[in-house]
This record gives structure tokens, C-alpha cells and sequence, in this order.
């Protein structure tokens, strides 16, 4: 905020506001990125895991192997989005959140799983090393939709609040006979 010639605080212009603004919503979104980066990187961790553990003690399936590591990794990433990356936003209908999760979460699945499922059935690329890459290929293509499903319906952003753009504004509005204006009149005289 700048000082005019009388020494009063000056609002910032409207391109400068639309500025400050877009920055701060550029800022949030990349925070909400590298958080979900995080929690979701973890995840990987997780479903890869599981994945290989899976396979190597039992005569399973691949991708019966890979739905138990995915289902692992999602309860591991729910835990993770409710509590680190989206832990600010709305909480009032955790049941309605929990649903939405489970179903979005179950056509990442499909997603994922309808990768490696293609490569191993369709093509016959069932080899360790070519599981892997195409468990992890799934991941990723599963990922972009739940990061565009999960911050859309599931953890929803609180309704943004009204900014107080002058400190002296919001307190004569509390205290109209309490505070002196900035231009020297009387508190509460127009």
C-alpha cells in the first residue's frame, strides 16, 4: 500500500489487486501440487511395494497382485490427502467425502489396472521389469485423474472470505465511535 502527499494509506490499484490475487491463487495451486506430489509419491511407494511383495510370496495373478497393492495405496493416500494435503479444506460431510473418494478412487483403479491389464494380456509383456513399468505407467495416467477428481469433488476448498482491504475500514464498521478516521474527521462522520 502506498502513502499519498497527506500521508493517508492509498487502496492498490484494481490491476495490481487482480495481480496479488492470481498470484496468491497460482501460489495455493502449486503448494496443493507439491503436496498431493508428495502424499501421491508415497503412495507409489506404496503400490509398488506391495505390488512386488505380493508377487513374490503368492501365486497370484499380476493383476490381482496389482488391485491388492492399489487398494493398499489408497487407503495410505486417503490418510495422507485428508490429513497433509487437504487438511484445510471443507470437513462437514465426511461421509458424502469418503464416498466420492472410494468411487473416484475405483475408476483410478480401473484406469491404472486396465494399463497393466492391457500389456499383460494383450500384448503378453508379463516379465517383471515390463509388469513394473506398466503398473507404473497406469499409475501416472490414474494420477491425473485423481488429482483433477479428488480436488474437485472430494476435498472440496472452503468458500473464500471477503479480504479486509484497510484495517481502519473493518474496525470503524465495528467501532464507529472508537476509532479517528485516517483523514483526521471525527470517527463515524462522513
Amino acid at each position: 500500500m502506498g502513502h499519498g502527499s497527506s500521508g493517508a494509506h492509498t487502496a492498490p490499484s484494481a490491476p495490481a489487486a487482480q495481480r496479488a490475487g492470481m498470484r496468491d491463487r497460482v501460489d495455493r495451486f502449486v503448494r496443493e501440487v507439491v503436496k498431493f506430489g508428495a502424499v501421491g509419491g508415497a503412495g507409489v511407494l506404496v503400490n509398488l511395494l506391495v505390488f512386488n511383495f505380493v508377487r513374490q510370496v503368492t501365486d497370484l495373478q499380476v493383476v490381482r497382485a496389482s488391485i491388492i497393492a492399489t487398494v493398499a495405496a489408497i487407503v495410505f493416500n486417503y490418510v495422507g490427502f485428508r490429513y497433509f494435503t487437504y487438511r484445510d479444506r471443507d470437513k462437514s460431510g465426511q461421509t458424502r467425502e469418503m464416498s466420492l473418494f472410494l468411487l473416484f478412487s475405483a475408476v483410478g483403479l480401473v484406469i491404472e489396472n486396465g494399463v497393466l491389464y492391457t500389456a499383460t494380456y494383450g500384448f503378453g509383456w508379463d516379465s517383471p521389469l515390463q509388469s513394473n513399468i506398466f503398473k507404473f505407467l497406469g499409475i501416472g495416467i490414474g494420477t491425473l485423474f485423481r488429482f483433477w477428481s479428488y480436488r474437485s469433488w472430494v476435498f472440496r476448498a472452503l468458500p473464500a472470505r471477503e479480504p479486509v482491504t484497510r484495517a481502519e475500514t473493518f474496525l470503524e464498521h465495528e467501532h464507529p465511535t472508537a476509532v479517528p478516521r485516517a483523514d483526521g474527521a471525527p470517527a463515524g462522520h462522513r
